[in-house]
């Protein structure tokens, strides 16, 4: 169809129009045909003649105005962006609200410290730590009777700090105190004092020393104190950091303005040289109880407590395990009986026996065990540097006892095991001396002996790198720090090691030449060159006896000290 504006009057005028809807706002009309078809048309402004000719042939006209309907779309799209403005609105409001609700109570998170629920724990569960027992026993005098020291003129002592290496047993004796005392015992780690905004770690101090004093007397028990308890002002900065402000706070609350009687805290770190003059002073920790690794008599009481639990075999004698773990510490005995059981467990067998808490033993020293190599040229490689390592133990006046050998190589380790007992009286004292180190440098080199008197200088291996990091470690232990080197008795290294980084770049070093750290590099080596050609004198006249030893390991995989010695004896009687 033409929709010109002079067809549109032609077909009114031959009734081929049935009727015409006029829209006003856009010039047009709507015509609808007889036919069934609709078409728009425009039309002219304030046109009267359409009008006209619609009523002259009675054609039905209506005019439809869409401006109300128009502004009704409009008022409805208006309400309805509106309505999600305000919806948007609330929506920001709501997140804000609880945003601000979290930061304010940020500072209380963390800080409601309930009283111990582990169960109660005395000084009879407590192994292994008598004498650090008795000491504190004194601290649940306090807390029982504290009127009868009170009477005396005694005051309360504030703080206990606990130092000592990690699983020796610091927490328990803490919780032990409170069992005795039968008062609340509050735990809580240092850590959980210090958060990303300044000012709430204090807030969270606040909030613990107020609910103990609720329920004082009680303990507060401080884990890892060292965490927030460092040395002010030795790094670049400012003083207004979290840690500070929260040590600041923890310094007021223990000895301020405020009497804080009642509460006596008792922290623990392993770390007790970085801690912060004002926090160990007297009349904030005024007691220091030093937490040493068990010795062999302590170590058997920790190993009956932790085995009253399991099912050991009547063969086992725990004086016995306790002489083969020095410098072992509580927790790692307790590990040592639980790897136990769950091997026995995984052998399904219902008794722990001897070999379970064996292969534990070897477990915890030098972690899982895997196959030996398929390769026999590497295999019997390794089998000459673990031959030689043993070899030279027993050929020079070592205190350590040799337990076994094995070719099974475990993780981590290239060489094999060899499993030495250190001696319990150099562990338990600290103290060595210039000759056990130098005959731990040596058997340390027993395995690069035996690869040079063997193999030659050119077919040594890297095998041995850890036995080599050990001769550099104890060999400048002794030329810096101990004095063990024709360099006098002089310590050219401080012990006390710097802790923050600041501090680190402005502390003030021990001064001395150029030409003095040249002769202490040249003492080094000389100690390590004279401990190896020490090996290879002991390891030049028994290559036979490598052989066989050798032919014999690679055979049974594992040698018993026993068969070695033997061996050994049998090759040095004429």
């Amino acid at each position: 169809m033409n929709n010109s504006y002079s067809q549109l009057l032609k077909n009114i005028e031959n009734g081929e129009i049935r009727s015409i809807i006029f829209i006003p706002s856009r010039r047009e009309v709507i015509v609808e045909f007889i036919n069934g078809g609709r078409e728009n048309i425009p039309i002219f402004y304030n046109d009267q003649k359409i009008l006209r000719t619609s009523e002259e042939f009675n054609v039905p006209l209506t005019v439809s105005d869409l401006r109300s309907e128009q502004r009704l779309a409009d008022l409805v799209s208006g309400f309805g962006l509106a309505f999600l403005f305000i919806l948007s609105l609330s929506f920001i409001l709501r997140r804000s609200a609880k945003l601000l609700n979290n930061v304010q109570s940020f500072g209380r998170k963390s800080s409601q410290v309930t009283s111990d629920e582990l169960g109660k724990v005395t000084f009879d569960d407590v192994a292994g730590l008598n004498e650090e027992s008795e000491e504190l026993s004194e601290l649940v005098t306090f807390l029982k009777k504290p009127q009868s020291l009170i009477n005396l003129g005694a005051i309360t002592p504030k703080g206990v700090l606990l130092v000592g290496p990690p699983g020796t047993g610091k927490t328990l004796l803490a919780r032990a105190i409170a069992g005795e005392a039968d008062v609340p015992f509050f735990s809580i780690s240092a850590s959980e004092f210090v958060e990303l905004f300044v000012g709430v770690g204090a807030g969270r101090v606040r909030d613990l020393f107020k609910n103990a004093k609720a329920k004082s007397p009680c303990i507060v028990f401080i884990d890892e104190i060292d965490s927030i308890g460092r040395q002010r002002g030795t790094g670049f900065g400012g003083g207004n950091d979290e840690r500070e402000q929260t040590l600041n706070q923890l310094l007021t609350e223990m000895d301020g303005f405020v009497p804080n009687s009642g509460v006596i805290v008792i922290a623990a770190t392993n770390r007790p040289d970085v801690l912060d003059a004002a926090l160990i002073r007297p009349g904030r920790f005024d007691r220091r109880i030093n937490i040493s690794l068990p010795d062999r008599k302590a170590r058997y009481e920790i190993l009956s407590v932790h085995a009253r639990t399991k099912p050991l075999s009547e063969s086992i004698n725990l004086k016995q395990w306790a002489s083969r773990t020095p410098g072992f510490s509580g927790a790692d005995l307790q590990n040592l009986l639980n790897e136990a059981a769950i091997l026995t467990a995984r052998n399904n067998n219902k008794i722990i026996s001897n070999l379970e808490i064996e292969n534990a033993l070897e477990k915890a020293t030098f972690g899982l065990t895997t196959k030996p190599l398929s390769d026999m040229t590497k295999k019997r490689q390794i089998a000459y540097q673990i031959i030689g390592r043993t070899l030279v133990a027993l050929s020079i006046p070592s205190k350590d006892k040799l337990e076994k050998i094995s070719i099974l190589k475990s993780a981590g380790l290239v060489s094999g095991l060899t499993y030495f007992t250190p001696h319990e009286e150099t562990i338990d004292s600290g103290l060595f001396t210039r000759s056990y180190l130098y005959q731990k440098i040596v058997i340390s080199l027993g395995a690069r002996a035996a690869e040079l008197v063997i193999f030659g200088q050119n077919e040594i291996t890297q095998g041995s790198q850890r036995e080599l990091d050990n001769v550099y470690y104890w060999a400048k232990q002794m030329v810096t720090n101990y004095g063990f080197s024709d360099l006098g008795p002089i310590s050219y290294e401080s012990s006390n090691k710097p802790v923050f980084l600041g501090k680190d770049l402005i502390a003030n070093k021990k001064e001395f030449s150029q030409k003095t750290r040249k002769e202490i590099d040249h003492q080094i080596i000389l100690i390590a060159n004279r401990a190896i050609k020490y090996a290879i004198e002991l390891l030049t006249d028994k290559i036979s006896l490598m052989d066989s030893l050798v032919d014999e390991l690679i055979e049974k995989e594992t040698l018993d000290a026993e068969y070695i010695i033997n061996s050994l004896e049998n090759y040095l009687t004429p």
